[in-house]
């Protein structure tokens, strides 16, 4: 009797040709592990200015324009650890969807992504409101967590 596959994951996503290539490549993992790195170190520093600003850091820089310069580089970033997040989950899908870290590291995301709404859909980016500066703090305490999380997956 075979094993059913893990719930939610795509049953035998691991073992589609382009998995197994990535996996098993001397270099593909490696490099998919690199670019996933850049991509979060975009993410984050762009952030930490933003939201240190929002905090009252820096207060010389005009809040709006360090946002706007700050988002292609966030999106860009995000991007790439998105596209190289999805390749990595394909190598073993079975194990990261069990894996508590894992799905720990998703749910930060998707709170850091709520949060990240909340705080645009409330206008103009306004250090001076509290809420602006919560949603601030809250941002760099969920993207902590993410990048914690992403490091510990490999040790649960």
């Amino acid at each position: 009797m075979s094993a059913s596959p893990a719930p939610l994951a795509v049953p035998g996503l691991q073992d589609w040709p382009f998995s197994v290539a990535i996996r098993e490549s001397a270099w593909a993992y490696p490099a998919l592990e690199i670019v996933h790195l850049v991509g979060l170190a975009l993410v984050f520093g762009t952030l930490w200015l933003v939201e240190l600003r929002l905090l009252g850091r820096h207060a010389a820089l005009p809040p709006r324009e360090l946002a706007r310069a700050a988002l292609p580089w966030t999106m860009a970033g995000f991007g790439l650890t998105v596209v190289s997040g999805l390749l990595l989950f394909a190598t073993q899908a079975d194990e990261l969807i069990v894996n508590s870290a894992f799905l720990w590291k998703m749910g930060l995301l998707l709170a850091a992504g709520v949060n990240a709404a909340g705080l645009h859909s409330r206008g103009a980016l306004d250090p001076a409101r509290p809420w602006t500066r919560a949603h601030a703090a809250l941002s760099l305490l969920l993207w902590i967590g993410v990048i914690a999380c992403g490091r510990w997956i490999a040790y649960v």
